[in-house]
């Protein structure tokens, strides 16, 4: 998978984790369900009926399966195609190849020389891939008339790729793919998921190693083995193709017959057998770890998809510890307040699932007081069986969870993912409405019943706890039995001959693409003056809204950062008529979702809901917004909370180079030097009650406020609604005058600081400056055309050099900072840690040859400007989408057509100016660069950059 890809979920037990984990024992057998059972009449028959995806299916000769969704909303069509391959199909000695070849997979084929060129120029959004145990997917969402070249490319790939897969390839993404396995093992708890395979399953067994593979048989993949992989595995007969959106079955047919009919048919992928196991004992074990505090996992392996027990395990999880007001939460957070944070949930995967418990446990309680209450908690369950109230509230919440899914036809999560999962892993298409209907018509009993034939098994507890990192993770990951047997030798293949194996092809010629149409907006204002903003859009029966105040973050002074974030967070935690489990039952019930965050300019408390259930939604919001009671056991939790918050981002490196590069670039006293950071800890642990009513009376105030809505509902419907909980024209408590924010003054010259982190595979980099450009600046376009070509996306300079060429990183990207004031331009990224001054040099290279030396190129442009307007359509298919737009026009003062006139705006621009935006703004001059890595490791290098040294401790930070 490329970086900064997130993957969505079809219901939470088919979320891709990447969780990888002995046993003799064979699982319990279930009571049987039926494969689609009448809901139940508990009021979600009519929420299930609302989740539909119609399709059409067609099948080739060469055994290629075709699924066609129609909807017409925008002129857009998402390409979802599904192998049959993932990491339970390696061999030992091959782990990670599954993974390796998705790498590959982008690199090129016979008749294109990069897939993700001509597809972004083409206004493809967005084009990536995954691979995880039992499949390798490829998305790209394009343009209607851009969708005969996803096709040929697609079918490319798929058909003739073999002539252009070179050692030379191999060797970049070999480099790209192990950078990506030491990133995710730098990060705290980066090591747990290999622990569980290990713990819950013996050596062998599919589902034990790692996707990422060990960097062992990374190291020994051979050019040959690699071209054997894709013979024996990516025939057409292995593949699920899933076309969505603005298209239809008749003219989709053929289009698919011409680029892909001419393939043949290769062998059929061979299903493991990969079932559940049953330990024959419990089995604990604890590691220290480099972590900022206890967590404890419980963890059984579970039934495939299709097994009947699959959806009540799923509920019986999330009531264990997936709902707000779950039982792990009520019990241990909210009421022993002995964790900071808890969490269970079933991951169902074609053949098996995980079923895992987590409890991060609170400062200076002991963990066996914490895992005796999990227990407890768990035992309780399979005793008693959830409540009628749980479930009526667990089953909302998934199938109202699931129409969200539904606003996207393509990329991860969306209605292609979702048909095609079904189609390959269940043998129909339409399986996810088999998953809802059984979980609207489950009962308590068949949800216990499932509980206690899984749960009551033998479990693998996994204990984490504070310490010096003691295992390694480049040996983890593998078949398991690498302490016994040699590993296999670095890539010794002989050479192999690469040629081309059939007739060139050539791409078809892209449509043009119509006007972009942005939702019409509609404003009006409340009696209490607060301003309401409407787009109204009725493809799903739902609203998102969000409810902004011009405070955030940078409001707190010096001595008390920490304080306005602490405050917002407490809105959700109780208020004057609620506790905060009533609070969380009540969104439940809803089918609603509320969250409230305070970013840097502003704070937003959003909404999600069901437009049935709108007006009681709106209850709930004006309630916690208004009337919270910051009762002094609220305020201790939450505090608690917060402070393991700051404790994460002082274990982690990306947020600890975060807070050291703030502080450096804006100077301590600036409002931004600590803005985006959770806050500091003594001022947080030294907050009281009384100090939050304070800053809540300072800042919740009509003139700071305003309401943004997208969704199915009227203007008049809304504006009702709001009026009964946000029109009252009586005074609330005055607000302080908004502080003006000044300038910070660039760093005079380059400066290097470097804060220590210990066993680091990786060193974290953030190098940047501050710019002169406050919020939306005069012509902010053109120079974010120009950061688009140095590092602003996959195929910008930055990424091609270093992880494309080079190998060094598996993510490196620049950014101007979207804030409403002084904006910082940065580049972070993870680069192994012997690169650590290479990837130093490498980077001020690339930023000082644009323009000088290498001014944009037409492929470049092309891409930034026309490839942006092509795909304009792809980011607003949404309502979240469209409400961050408009949220994004008022946090920069921009008006409500501004996206709508962006086609116009990058068809202005041209290459002169695109150059001389990046040399003014984007330079190398007077950087500041954070390392975050292994003294040890590190120190010997930047001593070759010739630059003055300053060295942080992540005390200090």
């Amino acid at each position: 998978m490329k970086p900064n890809a997130a993957l969505r979920l079809l219901i939470p037990a088919l979320a891709a984790l990447a969780i990888t984990g002995c046993a003799t024992t064979a699982p319990p057998e279930a009571a049987p369900i039926a494969a689609a059972p009448a809901p139940a009449d508990n009021g979600l028959a009519a929420l299930v009926d609302q989740v539909q995806i119609p399709y059409e299916t067609f099948t080739l000769p060469n055994s290629l399966t075709t699924i066609v969704h129609t909807d017409r909303k925008a002129p857009i069509v998402g390409v979802t195609v599904y192998y049959r391959v993932g990491s339970k199909h390696e061999p030992r000695g091959r782990t990670g190849f599954a993974h390796l070849f998705e790498h590959l997979m982008f690199g090129g084929s016979e008749n294109v020389a990069n897939f993700d060129i001509p597809l972004e120029a083409a206004g493809s959004t967005p084009t990536n891939g995954s691979t995880y145990f039992d499949r390798t997917n490829y998305v790209e969402t394009v343009p209607t008339g851009a969708l005969d070249l996803a096709l040929f490319m697609e079918s490319d790939r798929m058909g003739y790729l073999l002539g252009a897969v070179t050692q030379d390839k191999l060797d970049a993404q070999r480099g790209v793919v192990q950078n990506e396995k030491r990133q995710g093992d730098n990060e705290p708890y980066g090591l747990v998921d290999y622990l569980l395979a290990e713990g819950l399953l013996p050596v062998g067994h599919p589902y034990r190693h790692a996707t990422i593979g060990s960097m062992d048989d990374l190291n020994a993949a051979s050019l040959a083995d690699v071209r054997q992989w894709f013979t024996e595995n990516y025939g057409p007969n292995n593949v699920v193709l899933a076309l969505t959106g603005d298209i239809d079955a008749a003219t989709a047919r053929p289009m698919v017959e011409r680029w892909f009919g001419a393939i043949p048919r290769g062998a059929d992928v061979v299903q493991p057998v990969a079932g559940p196991v049953t330990l024959p004992a419990p089995v604990s074990q604890v590691v220290t770890d480099q972590v900022p505090m206890v967590q404890i996992n419980r963890a059984w392996t579970g039934p495939g998809l299709t097994h009947a027990d699959a959806m009540p395990l799923q509920v019986g999880m999330y009531i264990l510890g997936g709902l707000a007001s779950s039982r792990l939460d009520n019990a241990l957070v909210r009421g022993q307040e002995i964790a900071v944070s808890v969490t269970a949930y079933a991951e169902i995967h074609e053949q098996q699932s995980l079923l895992l418990t987590r409890v991060n446990v609170g400062d200076g309680v002991d963990r066996a007081v914490a895992e005796a209450a999990m227990t407890a908690e768990i035992d309780r369950l399979l005793a008693q069986g959830p409540s009628a109230d749980e479930m009526a509230r667990a089953q909302t919440q998934l199938v109202s969870g699931t129409i969200g899914s539904l606003e996207s036809v393509g990329g991860f999560g969306g209605k292609g993912m979702i048909l095609a999962e079904g189609l390959l892993y269940a043998g129909r298409a339409d399986h996810y409405r088999i998953q809802m209907e059984q979980i609207a018509a489950l009962t308590p009993a068949q949800v216990q019943a499932a509980m206690q034939r899984w749960l009551s098994r033998p479990a693998y507890t996994l204990t984490v706890v504070p310490g010096e990192r003691t295992l390694d993770g480049a040996g983890m990951g593998g078949w398991g039995d690498e302490a016994n047997v040699v590993p296999p030798a670095p890539d010794a293949g002989a050479p192999v001959a690469v040629s081309r194996t059939a007739p060139p092809r050539d791409a078809p010629p892209v449509a043009p693409v119509g006007a972009l149409t942005f939702p019409e907006v509609e404003r009006a204002t409340l009696s209490s003056g607060i301003p309401v903003v409407l787009a109204r859009r009725t493809a799903v029966p739902q609203v998102e809204l969000a409810l902004t105040i011009d405070a955030g973050s940078v409001v707190d002074p010096q001595g008390a950062i920490g304080r306005h974030e602490t405050m917002i967070a407490m809105l959700t935690e109780g208020t004057t008529s609620r506790t905060a489990e009533e609070i969380a039952v009540t969104q439940e019930q809803l089918g609603s979702s509320l969250s409230a965050s305070a970013g840097i300019d502003q704070d937003v408390i959003n909404l999600t809901t069901l437009t049935t259930n709108l007006a009681p939604s709106l209850a709930l919001l004006g309630d916690i917004v208004l009337n919270p009671a910051f009762r002094a056991e609220d305020v201790e939790r939450v505090r608690e909370r917060r402070l393991a918050g700051v404790a994460e981002e002082l274990s982690d490196p990306a947020s600890m180079a975060n807070r050291a590069f703030l502080a450096q670039v804006y100077g301590e006293g600036h409002p931004y030097a600590h803005a985006a950071t959770g806050g500091n800890a003594a001022v947080i642990a030294g907050l009281t009650a009384e100090q939050l009513a304070e800053e809540h009376a300072r800042w919740i105030y009509p003139r700071f406020m305003a309401i943004t809505a997208v969704g199915d509902v009227t203007m008049e419907q809304l504006l009702a609604a709001l009026e009964r909980e946000f029109g009252s024209s009586e005074p609330l408590p005055m607000a302080i005058a908004l502080l003006p924010q000044r300038p910070a003054a660039p760093a005079p010259a380059p400066r290097l600081v470097v804060v220590d982190r210990p066993n680091s595979p990786s060193s974290y980099l953030i190098i940047g400056r501050l710019t002169p450009l406050f919020g939306h600046a005069d012509g902010i376009e053109t120079i974010g055309l120009a950061n688009e070509v140095i590092g602003g996306g996959f195929l910008s300079r930055l990424m091609g050099d270093l992880r494309e060429t080079k190998g060094w990183t598996y993510s490196i990207r620049s950014s101007l900072g979207n804030v409403a004031g002084q904006r910082a331009f940065q580049i972070t990224s993870l680069v192994q840690a012997d690169r650590t001054a290479d990837s130093i040099r490498a980077i001020i290279d690339q930023l000082a040859a644009f323009p000088a030396s290498r001014p944009v190129d037409e492929v470049e442009f092309q891409r930034v400007t026309e490839g942006n307007v092509r795909g304009l359509p792809n980011r607003f298919e949404t309502n979240g989408q469209v409400l961050g737009a408009l949220l994004a026009n008022q946090l920069l003062g921009r008006d409500d057509r501004y996206h709508a006139r962006l086609p116009e705006i990058y068809r202005s621009v041209d290459p002169a100016a695109l150059n001389a935006a990046a040399a003014e703004y984007l330079g190398p001059d007077s950087l500041t660069i954070v390392v975050v890595g292994d003294r040890s490791v590190i120190d010997p290098q930047i001593a070759t950059l010739g630059m003055a040294v300053e060295y942080v401790s992540a005390e200090e930070l």
